[in-house]
């Protein structure tokens, strides 16, 4: 078997190509919308603290894709993560994508892949379970949005049911992956006892956005989410015999 190394700097060097090419195109549509933004006269005052805005809601969201690299660098180096997660992907999606085709091909996750099928395998599946949203998303979006907005607009009731329920079928995908190990005993139990206090952390900050009016902290529930299971996870393994 041939050994791959997945944080070659042939990797690094694709991976750094790909980022740079992405904050180029950032860097273009801003200063085009700053362009434009002083050709209608727009005041510069509102333009800059709408950018300063952005940018601290923008750190939040950023907690969780710096989380997701590493988490998935710890098997499969850090380039491909670093575009996944940098470009298109996200936690929820890139993570169980990776996972379960580790699973399937039983390969443990705990160490790096060496294995260049095993690795172009995962890359492929990754790839290809995201495809579908790309190519989709310009062509379906408009009739989507016209659907939603019909069904919200005819019966606001049923319009939130609609929503709430399409957020509960990919919540219980997920949660598929979580309590499917609890039948391997003990072990098995800690992704459920993660999800539980992940789960509780998010309530309690919902609590505090809501009851304690703390505005600031909606953006960062799931950063401090994840971050507090994390840690759960890692103070509990040695008692669930992980």
């Amino acid at each position: 078997m041939s050994i791959f190394n997945p944080n070659s700097i042939f990797l690094y060097v694709i991976a750094g190509c790909v980022i740079l090419f992405v904050l180029a195109q950032s860097v273009f549509f801003l200063v085009r919308s700053m362009r434009r933004a002083k050709a209608i006269n727009m005041d510069m005052h509102t333009v800059w603290k709408t950018i300063g805005s952005t940018a601290v809601v923008t750190v939040a969201p950023a907690f969780s894709i710096l989380l997701g690299v590493v988490t998935l660098s710890q098997f499969l180096g850090l380039p491909l993560p670093w575009i996944r997660l940098s470009v298109i992907g996200a936690i929820t999606y890139e993570l169980p994508a990776a996972t379960s085709t580790a699973n399937a091909l039983h390969i443990p996750l705990s160490e790096m892949i060496t294995d260049p099928k095993i690795f172009t395998a995962i890359a492929w599946v990754m790839t290809l379970g995201i495809l579908p949203s790309v190519v989709g998303t310009p062509l379906l979006i408009k009739k989507i949005q016209k659907g939603v907005v019909k069904i919200q607009t005819k019966d606001a009731k049923w319009g939130d049911i609609f929503m709430t329920s399409l957020f509960m079928g990919m919540i219980s995908a997920f949660s598929g992956m979580v309590f499917s190990h609890v039948r391997e005993g003990l072990q098995g139990l800690l992704p459920v006892a993660v999800l539980v206090v992940s789960a509780l952390i998010m309530c309690i900050c919902g609590l505090l956005v809501k009851k304690a009016k703390i505005a600031w902290l909606e953006n960062y529930a799931m950063p401090f989410s994840i971050l507090l299971s994390m840690a759960f996870a890692v103070i509990a393994a040695p008692l669930f015999g992980v």
